[in-house]
């Protein structure tokens, strides 16, 4: 597959230690390992932090062809990351930064629509701010024919009801967890007890989206998909931290998506990554595809 990545990239500072993030750099870390084409669209600032992302980048084997660097004293972006008991994190992230800065002209348009794209990635992040959201949309109407994967992913403070709103209906594949399911289902539905097939069902219709994703932590995943919804089975793993473990969950989705494997498959494989990279600390640790395959092997074989 060919993908375009949109969005943020920023450095997960985890007590005294600093990784390289941003769900559309983790998505596209996956998802380039995974063997498909992906090309990043973001700014980094004329800081340490921006020059250690490029070199950090292009050690992980991720182009940064479409990976701006941008002079008006925006500074790369940057999320202080605060983890609970269960490994569950939370972001206080400083805005604006410099992947607010991304500059979308007529030839970058033009070099994009050139790439024969298939899917258009992106979360709600760095659509927060108007001239992101406008930016996309106006990409996104010059490459008719890539279909969109939306990863909710939301964070305190960045993001509002109706923008998500708006960026649902872009969208083809849309994914989020249980939690945020839970905070969109009461702000739609405010009287009623939460019925996550109840919000699935509504939200597809509404919005117009094909599949839906929701993450359950331990519990695995439910997917709904041509008016169903099913659930699939986690994988047990000793939790590290789950920082970008919804990222990779995201990348194995789509790649296993694209390469027509049913809906069971589908998700197994996606458990599996994202249960790989929750046993890791960081959110683009090292794991193979050998990895995920045999975690996903011992599965089937426990069924038996």
């Amino acid at each position: 597959m060919r993908i375009l990545s949109i969005g943020e990239i920023l450095w997960d500072v985890i007590h005294d230690r600093e990784f390289l993030g941003g769900a559309p750099l983790n998505f596209s870390v996956a998802a380039h390992r995974l063997g498909n084409f992906v090309a990043l669209l973001s700014a980094v600032g004329l800081d340490r932090r921006g020059s250690s992302a490029i070199e950090a980048m292009a050690r992980l084997g991720l182009s940064t062809d479409f990976v701006q660097t941008v002079c008006n004293m925006r500074t790369t972006g940057a999320a202080v990351v605060t983890t609970d008991k269960a490994g569950n994190a939370t972001f206080k992230i400083d805005r604006p930064a410099a992947f607010d800065a991304v500059e979308l002209n007529d030839a970058l348009i033009a070099r994009f629509s050139q790439l024969n794209l298939d899917w258009v990635y992106f979360g709600t992040l760095a659509h927060a701010l108007d001239q992101g959201e406008q930016r996309l949309i106006r990409l996104l109407s010059a490459l008719p024919a890539a279909r969109c994967f939306y990863d909710v992913n939301l964070r305190d403070t960045h993001w509002s009801l109706a923008l998500v709103q708006r960026l649902s209906k872009l969208a083809s594949i849309i994914k989020l967890n249980g939690t945020e399911a839970e905070v969109l289902f009461h702000l739609t539905f405010s009287s009623e007890p939460f019925s996550l097939e109840r919000f699935c069902a509504y939200w597809s219709s509404t919005y117009d989206v094909d599949t839906i994703c929701i993450t359950l932590g331990a519990d695995g995943c439910a997917v709904y998909n041509n008016d169903r919804l099913q659930r699939f089975r986690g994988f047990s793993v000793v939790i590290a931290d789950t920082v970008g473990a919804g990222d990779a969950f995201a990348a194995g989705f789509l790649h296993a998506h694209g390469l027509g494997w049913t809906m069971e498959s589908q998700a197994m494989f996606a458990n599996a990554l994202g249960a790989i990279v929750a046993s890791r600390r960081g959110a683009t640790p090292p794991w193979t595809v050998d990895e995920c395959l045999q975690l996903c092997c011992m599965s089937a074989t426990d069924k038996v």
